[in-house]
């Protein structure tokens, strides 16, 4: 919450100190699209989802966690402010959510179903970011830009589990939650569409949260990967 709050007062302060002309221009954009978090090869041993490939399985293989099936639809608004002719610094809060229902690869209950559950990420991420316009802002606007992202996350897994020191299975809820700070690279291009402004933007995040090892087989869940989204926005 501190990073949070540390965040916030930095782009809100910057805003303060804007100078109250037309170079000063402010958009409103809103965005939707889908975020792709990072596979399983590229995530590192002590990540949660890594240590359960080992012994579950998604609906859809037959061993091992497909990450890919965490893609999902995210959302979020964005404030943007003009820093001179060819600059702007913008604060954004989106939402993404998924769950994926897994079960035990080689283990089954006494009935010979599967031992199931549901693995959930909510991940809410505040980002502050300076961008470069080079062809400035009028007409097609395309732009690169970078900062610092706070990632509001929580991880649960709920179901049936399986203990190992005497194979019964009992019921369970697991759950992670907290915030992570990383980096944020993005690049993309708006269209003026009549008072609307239209686009579409790539956006990379680079983050790992911590989890109770009391509660999961890793320590860490990443939060790493792409988000693919179309914006659109007011100037004012």
């Amino acid at each position: 919450m501190r990073r949070l709050t540390t965040s916030i007062a930095a782009v809100l302060g910057l805003a303060l100190f804007l100078p109250s002309t037309a170079s000063a221009q402010q958009q409103v954009n809103f965005f939707l699209g889908g975020f792709m978090p990072r596979t399983l090869d590229a995530r590192g041993n002590d990540d949660v989802l890594v240590q359960d490939s080992a012994i579950l399985a998604t609906f859809d293989q037959s061993n091992g966690i497909n990450v890919s099936d965490l893609n999902g639809f995210t959302f979020g608004g964005e404030w943007l402010v003009g820093l001179g002719p060819m600059f702007e610094a913008g604060a954004s809060l989106g939402y993404y959510g998924k769950t994926v229902t897994t079960s035990y690869a080689d283990f089954t209950d006494q009935s010979g179903g599967e031992i199931t559950q549901d693995l959930r990420l909510r991940v809410v991420p505040f980002t502050a970011t300076v961008r470069w316009l080079p062809l400035g802002r009028h007409g097609v606007t395309p732009y690169i830009g970078g900062g610092v992202g706070v990632f509001a996350f929580r991880y649960t897994e709920t179901g049936n589990f399986v203990d190992f020191t005497d194979n019964t299975i009992y019921p369970a809820n697991f759950v992670g939650s907290g915030t992570a700070t990383g980096p944020v690279v993005l690049g993309g291009v708006r269209i003026p569409v009549g008072s609307a402004v239209v686009g579409a933007e790539i956006r990379y995040q680079n983050a790992k949260g911590d989890l109770p090892t009391d509660q999961f087989l890793g320590s860490k869940i990443d939060l790493t990967g792409f988000n693919y989204l179309v914006t659109i926005g007011y100037r004012f």
